[in-house]
């Protein structure tokens, strides 16, 4: 079952290999998607779109600079007249504790997680309107849900929370128009955010703090992005779908 045939989708930040982003953009090809990454580095966007196969895009964007997202969507809306699926994954983190927060830190975080989610949804919402026809999937964290206790930084929780209020206050604006905005709060995954930044010690503290017994996968966290970004999901704007192998609730 081909649940994205004929859709087109635009994912930030998916050009890492073993990144959500690229997981959730290779789950969308597999349903019929055609699919934009977008990255920092042009180079690593274009190469990652090539592994998708023969006309997916790549290009370069930094999403805290809202003329470039502009842009990139100006461009795909000529080479595909439409724009049906926006994933924000753009993000980064920081693991640093509330008095060692500088204001460069802050702003980093916060943009590129917060801001750059903003921009992207304000570059693709006038199309999706005048299509009557729209899904935003934005990234937040389990950390936004239990003030952080896993990598990122009270910094990294506040703009994951952010995202949060953003998601909703954008579903409740847009659902006359048929666009749908969900956020997604993974928890613990294995990416390479966080490859050989944990030592055993804290990897297994915090698969002791999982019901499930393991660290999510990227796979994981792109299926719930394919049920948000398709028809199955018609009727949710709005929500949190928490991916996180039952750690909230430990």
């Amino acid at each position: 079952m081909s649940l994205l045939n004929g859709r087109f989708a635009v994912v930030t930040g998916a050009a890492s290999p073993r990144g959500l982003g690229k997981a959730m953009a290779e789950l969308f090809v597999e349903h019929g998607a055609t699919v934009a990454i977008l990255d920092l580095d042009q180079g690593a966007a274009e190469s990652a779109a090539a592994d998708l196969g023969e006309g997916h895009l790549g290009l370069a964007c930094d999403v805290t600079d809202k003329a470039a997202c502009l842009a990139a969507v100006d461009y795909l809306r000529g080479k595909w007249g439409r724009l049906d699926v926006l994933v924000n994954n753009a993000g980064i983190t920081q693991p640093l504790k509330t008095m060692d927060i500088s204001p460069e830190n802050y702003d980093a975080v916060l943009d590129v997680n917060l801001r750059g989610t903003l921009y992207m949804s304000q570059a693709v919402i006038p199309l999706m309107r005048e299509q009557k026809h729209g899904s935003i999937v934005n990234l937040s964290s389990v950390s936004a849900q239990r003030g952080g206790g896993i990598f990122g930084g009270p910094h990294y929780s506040a703009a994951k929370a952010g995202i949060l209020g953003l998601t909703k206050a954008m579903a409740r604006e847009l659902a006359p128009d048929n666009v749908r905005v969900n956020a997604i709060c993974p928890g613990f995954i294995a990416t390479d955010i966080t490859a050989g930044k944990l030592t055993q010690e804290m990897s297994n503290a915090i698969v002791d703090g999982i019901p499930m017994g393991r660290p999510g996968q990227a796979s994981d966290v792109a299926g719930c992005a394919l049920f948000l970004a398709s028809e199955l999901s018609a009727y949710c704007t709005g929500t949190e779908l928490d991916v996180n192998g039952g750690s909230l609730i430990h």
